[in-house]
C-alpha cells in the first residue's frame, strides 16, 4: 500500500468499531500513529525485550519483513579522542538497532592488519580484567561495548584498531501524507523544516496492514475504548499466526 492507502486503511479500521465518530482524525495525527506503530513493529522484531515474541532472525518471515532497511558492513568512523584502553566508533546518524559486526581489523607495531572477532559485553572489568576474557591480539579476539557516545573497542593497549564495520537495522524515513493536509505540508513538533509531498513505508508491502493494525490498537487504547481494543488486539495476534 502507498501511504493514502493507509490512511484509508486506517480511517476503515478505527471508525467501523465505533459509528465513524474519529473520522475527523487530522493527516498529521494519523501519520504520528502510523509512524509509532511501524516504529513498535521493527522494534518487536529487531529487539523484543521479551524472548519469546518475534525477534530478527528468528524466521525467515521475521528477516524479510525489515529486509529494506538493514544495513550491511558499514564502515564506522573511529574517534581521535586519546583513550588508554579503548576506542570509539561513531555511530551512523540513521542507526537504530545493531545486528553484528561485520569486520574489524587491527594492527600492532609487529603485525599488521589482522581480523578480530568481537563480543558484546555489558560490563567493562568483568571481561576486560578476566584472562580468558579480555582483549586479546594473539588469539584474535576482543570486547566492544555501547554507550552514549557510540561502541567502546577494548584494546588494552596491546593493538590499535584500523578499521570497524557493522550490520544494523537503520532507522526508517518518516512516513506522511503532508500533500493530503495542506499543499505546503506540515511540520512536525520541535523541527524547522516542513514536511512536503509524501513518503510510503520503506517497508514490504506484506507487512503495511499489520502496521495498520497496529496503530488502530495504540489509538483505540488512547481513545479508551475496551471493547475495540480488546478486538484490535485479538487482530494484533492473529497477524503473528499468519505466515506469508
Amino acid at each position: 500500500m502507498n501511504i493514502q492507502q493507509m490512511h484509508y486503511d486506517f480511517k476503515m479500521k478505527l471508525n467501523k468499531v465505533d459509528s465513524n465518530r474519529y473520522k475527523n482524525m487530522k493527516i498529521p495525527e494519523i501519520d504520528w500513529k502510523l509512524n509509532e506503530a511501524q516504529h513498535l513493529f521493527i522494534a518487536l522484531i529487531a529487539e523484543p525485550r521479551m524472548k519469546t515474541y518475534l525477534g530478527f532472525e528468528t524466521s525467515q518471515r521475521t528477516i524479510d519483513d525489515i529486509a529494506s532497511i538493514v544495513v550491511n558492513s558499514k564502515g564506522l568512523q573511529l574517534s581521535l579522542l586519546p583513550t588508554i584502553d579503548y576506542v570509539v566508533a561513531l555511530l551512523p546518524e540513521d542507526y537504530m538497532y545493531y545486528i553484528s559486526t561485520d569486520k574489524l581489523y587491527a594492527s600492532t607495531d609487529k603485525c599488521k592488519r589482522k581480523e578480530l572477532m568481537t563480543h558484546v559485553i555489558q560490563h567493562d572489568d568483568r571481561a576486560n580484567k578476566q584472562e580468558f576474557y579480555k582483549p586479546s591480539f594473539k588469539w584474535r579476539e576482543t570486547n566492544i561495548r555501547f554507550f552514549h557516545a557510540g561502541i567502546k573497542i577494548f584494546t588494552n593497549s596491546e593493538f590499535t584498531v584500523d578499521s570497524f564495520s557493522i550490520n544494523y537495522i537503520r532507522k526508517p524515513a518518516y512516513m506522511h501524507f503532508a500533500i493530503g493536509f495542506l499543499t505546503n505540508g506540515y511540520k512536525l513538533p520541535g523541527e524547522t523544516t516542513a514536511l512536503t509531498g509524501s513518503q510510503n513505508c520503506e517497508l514490504p508491502e506484506q507487512t503495511h496492514r499489520e502496521i495498520v493494525d497496529l496503530a488502530v490498537l495504540l489509538t483505540t487504547g488512547d481513545l479508551e475504548l475496551p471493547a475495540a481494543y480488546q478486538f484490535k488486539m485479538g487482530k494484533v495476534k492473529l497477524n503473528q499466526l499468519i505466515t506469508n
